[in-house]
């Protein structure tokens, strides 16, 4: 699920809240009139008696001080978000809490104390909202909030068993909006249980300049990997939907999409193993189109030969609507 980032000004600032917009901060929590002069600086939710959540009604907050104010807390049921703060900082409140009650906001002081709100019990609280008093504060702590929200994948090797053209489809090239790094692509295939990682197209070629905001995926009925541990058709995605963007480690983030192009080109039908389990994914066919090599570098469809291995993420779990489920399903 993921992490909340609520940044609270105890006065009106305005570069705290440009501060807190460039740091992705999901709502702004303000002195009462206010809320106007916030939305002028962009687009930001703004928590406060007269804004968009209104404290006291949509927000509810408490200062642990006894058992009685956590109890109180646990009454809420985790229906509207509740902002806890402690009178003294200690971790205890939040671990009694994390233990009988959701949608708990804890209130930090800095990033610090928020990476180990976020970390509390292994579950940690469901957000922070950190009490303003440096523009560098709220940028380490949007930091923090973005790395406890970035999925970390184990990456396994897949053996390539066949390379089949397979003639004329429709495939998804996803030009993203940011540049990409040499090793950083999508991860995708037939199943949603089994998918390769798709190389961007930031590589030097004969053929064309490197594009490296693009990866050319799939063909549409490809799944590909989504943010919060869910997955997606590539014929579902279009701009400004978020994705999931994975490099050799396995390390991810989400990022936008800024456009989709759905071509008709000639195609390829690329299978492997890992294990006992099967991959595949139907793939332009390219040169200029490209899976990762265990050392993350890249390696072209149109190179690939039987026996080579590749970069691949596997899960034993079935999807329904791109979310993980226990039950059984076959893909083939």
């Amino acid at each position: 699920m993921k992490k909340i980032f609520w940044v609270r000004l105890a006065k009106w600032n305005k570069s705290f809240v440009a501060a807190a917009l460039e740091a992705g901060a999901d709502a702004i929590v303000l002195p009462k009139g206010f809320s106007a002069k916030a939305k002028e600086l962009g687009l930001i939710t703004t928590i406060a008696v007269d804004g968009d959540l209104k404290l006291g009604k949509d927000v509810k907050e408490f200062t642990i001080t006894s058992k009685e104010v956590e109890n109180d807390v646990v009454k809420e049921k985790g229906k509207i978000p509740v902002i806890i703060k402690n009178k003294d900082w200690s971790i205890i409140p939040l671990e009694n809490l994390i233990s009988k009650t959701s949608n708990l906001i804890q209130t930090v002081a800095d990033a610090k104390k928020a990476k180990l709100a976020l970390t509390t019990m292994e579950v940690g609280s469901d957000g922070v909202c950190l009490e303003a008093t440096s523009e560098a504060e709220i940028a380490a702590t949007g930091k923090v909030i973005r790395e406890a929200n970035n999925e970390k994948l184990q990456l396994v090797n897949a053996k390539i068993e066949a390379i089949e053209e397979v003639g004329v489809a429709d495939r998804v090239c996803v030009d993203t909006t940011a540049l990409l790094k040499p090793g950083e692509g999508i991860l995708a295939g037939d199943s949603s249980s089994a998918m390769f990682l798709v190389f961007n197209e930031n590589v030097l070629s004969p053929y064309c300049d490197p594009r490296p905001f693009r990866v050319n995926v799939g063909a549409v009925h490809a799944y590909i990997r989504l943010p919060e541990n869910k997955t997606g058709y590539l014929s579902e995605i279009k701009a400004g939907k978020q994705i999931l963007i994975v490099d050799q480690k396995g390390n991810t983030f989400p990022l936008a999409v800024g456009r989709v192009k759905i071509e008709k080109r000639p195609m390829l039908h690329i299978t492997g193993k890992v294990g006992d389990k099967n991959i595949s994914l139907v793939m332009q066919n390219a040169e200029t189109i490209r899976l990762t090599l265990p050392n993350g570098k890249p390696i072209s469809v149109t190179k690939l030969k039987k026996g080579d291995e590749v970069l691949a993420f596997t899960e034993d779990a079935g999807r329904h609507f791109g979310v993980k489920v226990k039950e059984t399903i076959t893909e083939r």
